[in-house]
């Protein structure tokens, strides 16, 4: 009698040679021989790349944070370096319990009041050939808001209302209060605030390729935390050295060099870049406002701006608002005051002529 368990013992029957030429078992024990050595032939050469893959990016990383390394000593070491290179220049007044640079020359029977675009390194350098052809038959006063140029940084938040009562203590200080507010770029924007808040005082706007309410691109929000690092890991630097400002002709080597070691120093500070992560709420607030009627309004504006088609037509319609608005288009790039100083200075000599 054969008992269940005994079928376990009983060998598997094998095909004959001459039906198949092989056992049945035969090549089963084969099969699963060869799959195991090919699978852990596969996970061998799996490992192998993942160890190199490994070493690659172990090998970028070090390679990027010995680079980043290097950036952030050479910076500091500059930076400390070119603090004793900056040379002083124009005067300091007290305003909101810090201080404020300004420059004021030249003489003539009316004031002008220049006020820089956002982030401009040197306010006074910047305006330098404008400034000293005004100067000619004006007396000029360059002001350097909290930020820029020689003058302090400060903890206040950087509002369109903080910055324009910041300007005006720096004017109650040099006892000017009466001026034509000429300004650069953002400046056109604080200028609304301004002029409307002390209208006793701007007797004239003037406009170099100034901003105005509702253009766009403004809502933008900047990664200020990132630029901060950025700077920190001296990046901004090597950056800054690439892309140095190539309309500068007019300037001597020793302004450009300046100028270069203060955009080193400013860009992207503390105050820098609270200014920056207000530019969305500051054009927001800004919606629907704009110049006091009988304010006389002259806009000098880039002819072309192939980034917004419509840059000439805002200003037309802007100086349309005002009893007394002139728009002189001029051929160039933002920064107008860099390559027609001497036409933007003599088209305010015109243009006050002719308003008697």
């Amino acid at each position: 009698m054969i008992h269940p368990e005994d079928d376990l013992r009983v060998p598997p029957k094998e095909y004959s040679s001459e039906h198949l030429g092989v056992t049945r078992t035969a090549p089963l024990r084969a099969r699963l021989d060869t799959g195991g050595a090919r699978c852990a032939l596969g996970e061998a050469r799996l490992k192998r790349s993942v160890r190199k893959l490994l070493v690659g990016v172990a090998a970028v990383a070090a390679v990027l944070a010995v680079g980043l390394a290097t950036t952030t000593v050479v910076n500091v070491v500059a930076s400390e370096g070119e603090s004793s290179r900056i040379e002083s220049y124009g005067q300091r007044v007290a305003v909101d319990g810090g201080e404020m640079n300004v420059l004021v020359t030249g003489a003539g029977p009316e004031n002008v009041v220049l006020l820089p675009g956002f982030g401009t390194s040197s306010p006074v350098l910047d305006f330098g050939p404008l400034v000293k052809d005004l100067a000619t038959d004006h007396r000029v006063i360059v002001v350097e808001p909290f930020g820029y140029g020689l003058s302090d940084g400060t903890d206040r938040e950087r509002t369109t209302e903080n910055i324009v009562q910041e300007v005006h203590g720096a004017l109650e200080a040099l006892d000017v209060d009466r001026y034509t507010l000429m300004g650069h770029s953002i400046a056109g924007l604080y200028g609304i605030e301004y002029a409307n808040r002390y209208p006793g005082e701007v007797t004239a706007f003037v406009g170099i390729d100034t901003s105005v309410p509702g253009q766009p691109g403004m809502d933008t929000e900047f990664p200020t935390g990132l630029m901060s690092t950025m700077k920190n890991l001296g990046l901004l630097r090597f950056i800054s050295a690439l892309s140095a400002a190539s309309d500068l002709s007019g300037y001597t080597d020793h302004a450009r060099e300046q100028m270069q070691m203060l955009s080193n120093r400013n860009s992207l500070s503390p105050t820098y870049l609270n200014e920056m992560g207000h530019i969305k709420s500051n054009f927001e607030n800004a919606l629907g406002t704009g110049f006091p009627k009988e304010l006389p309004l002259l806009l000098f504006v880039v002819a072309e701006n192939k980034q917004n088609p419509e840059w000439l037509e805002l200003h037309h319609r802007q100086a349309a608002n005002v009893s007394n608005g002139t728009v002189v288009p001029l051929p160039g790039e933002h920064y107008l005051h860099h390559t027609h100083a001497g036409e933007i200075a003599d088209g305010l000599r015109k243009w006050e002529a002719g308003r008697g």
